[in-house]
C-alpha cells in the first residue's frame, strides 16, 4: 500500500472535502440552528430565533437561506392564514448529526480542563 503524503491525490481530496465541511458549517449559528431542529423537529422562524437565544432576525435569515442553499434544510411555506413558515432538516443534514455531539463532547472536556487549569 502507498503511503500517503499532504501531495498525495487522495490526500488532496480529503483536505478539500474537510475545507468543504469547514465551510459549510462554519459561524457562529449554523451548528446551533441544525441542533435546534434536531431537537424539536420542525420549527417557524420565530421559534427558532427564541430558541437560539442571542441570533438577530437577520443572521438567522442569513443563515436559515445558506443552510437551505447547502441541501440541509427545507423551507416550507404552510397556506395558513397568517402565512407561516416551517423549517425542517433533511435526510442529508442528520449526517451531520455525530459531528455535533462530537464537538459537544469535545466541549464539555474542553471547559472541564479550563475550569480545572484556573481553579
Amino acid at each position: 500500500m502507498a503511503k500517503l503524503t499532504c501531495e498525495s491525490t487522495p490526500a488532496i481530496d480529503r483536505q478539500l472535502a474537510l475545507m468543504d465541511a469547514i465551510e459549510l458549517l462554519s459561524g457562529k449559528w449554523k451548528i446551533v440552528i441544525l441542533r435546534c431542529l434536531y431537537l424539536n423537529g420542525a420549527m417557524r422562524f420565530k421559534d427558532l430565533q427564541e430558541t437560539a437565544k442571542g441570533i438577530t432576525p437577520k443572521v438567522l435569515s442569513k443563515e436559515l437561506q445558506q443552510l437551505e442553499e447547502n441541501l440541509l434544510l427545507t423551507r416550507t411555506v404552510n397556506n395558513t392564514k397568517p402565512i407561516t413558515v416551517t423549517y425542517t432538516l433533511t435526510d442529508h443534514a442528520t449526517e451531520t448529526l455525530p459531528v455535533i455531539h462530537a464537538l459537544i463532547e469535545f466541549g464539555l472536556k474542553h471547559r472541564k480542563q479550563i475550569k480545572s487549569k484556573w481553579l
